[in-house]
């Protein structure tokens, strides 16, 4: 039994187990925890992200049309996006979903669709904006539980990015608090924090827009660490981490030119996006 369970979970694609974690943790906040997520703009993001992903894979022709990669990214969205007009919605998942045709370099794309979205619609209206993701210790515990559950089931090959920025990133936070002589009650609360827990597993951690290397991927999460360091604990802006990955995200070209390796697949058929 146990050698059939680490077949299985060896061969499943791991965005199914994705879409399984981002689904129940939606349900749960809608049901439970009162999101504030219309259902309106949940409706519109999932629609246009799928029909965004059939036209750019007619318009690149590539030789089938895969729907996990923008269910993840609309999940993602739904999630961490909050916006009064339901219009808004259908231009983030557009965004999204039509950057990973257009923007890419040497066959990966650059940016991280969900988070390439969130930016440019924070900054194109002013009535949109990324949720804080304040769930509670019991919510985030079991978040957190689910995500590190889908490193060890999926046996995650890239799974030093996430690793290695909640590790820098709780150094920088109590760090921060002792050469504050703040108590460590700060820290902590910082790190309960749903937006932070899906932009570790969902964004930052992407294969598609991560270096090639094991060694590259943690230079990378040091980077970006050090970029949501700056904003949020210098300049006082809030979406730290957010903002440093597409800041970021251009140096993964560089870094895969300096330490060279093979770019990932899914477990799919070769030429899907």
């Amino acid at each position: 039994m146990e050698t059939k369970i680490r077949q299985l979970s060896s061969n499943l694609d791991p965005r199914y187990f994705q879409i399984v974690v981002l689904s129940a943790l939606l349900l749960y906040g809608v049901a439970i925890l009162d999101f504030g997520i219309r259902w309106q703009n949940a409706i519109a993001i999932m629609l246009t992200a799928q029909f965004v992903q059939l036209v750019g894979t007619r318009a690149v022709q590539l030789p089938r049309f895969d729907p996990l990669s923008p269910l993840i990214t609309s999940l993602s969205l739904t999630l961490l996006l909050r916006t009064d007009d339901v219009r808004l919605a259908i231009l983030a998942a557009c965004i999204a979903i039509g950057s990973k045709f257009v923007l890419r370099v040497r066959n990966k794309h650059i940016f991280n669709p969900a988070n390439f979205a969130l930016v440019s619609m924070m900054l194109l209206s002013d009535h949109a904006w990324v949720s804080s993701g304040q769930w509670g210790s019991a919510a985030i515990g079991a978040f957190a539980l689910a995500c590190l559950g889908f490193i060890v089931l999926t046996r995650a090959k890239r799974a030093e990015t996430t690793l290695a920025f909640l590790g820098c990133y709780a150094a920088l936070v109590f760090g921060r608090a002792l050469w504050l002589g703040d108590p460590l009650g700060i820290p902590l609360h910082q790190l309960q924090n749903g937006a932070l827990l899906i932009f570790a597993f969902f964004m930052i951690s992407d294969p598609r827009t991560t270096p090639n290397t094991a060694a590259g991927r943690i230079l990378f999460a040091a980077l970006v660490t050090a970029v949501a360091g700056t904003i949020q604990f210098i300049y006082f802006q809030p979406n730290g981490p957010i903002l440093a990955l597409i800041l970021c995200a251009p140096l993964v070209p560089v870094i895969d030119s300096l330490l060279k390796g093979r770019n990932y697949r899914w477990e799919q058929p070769k030429g899907v996006l």
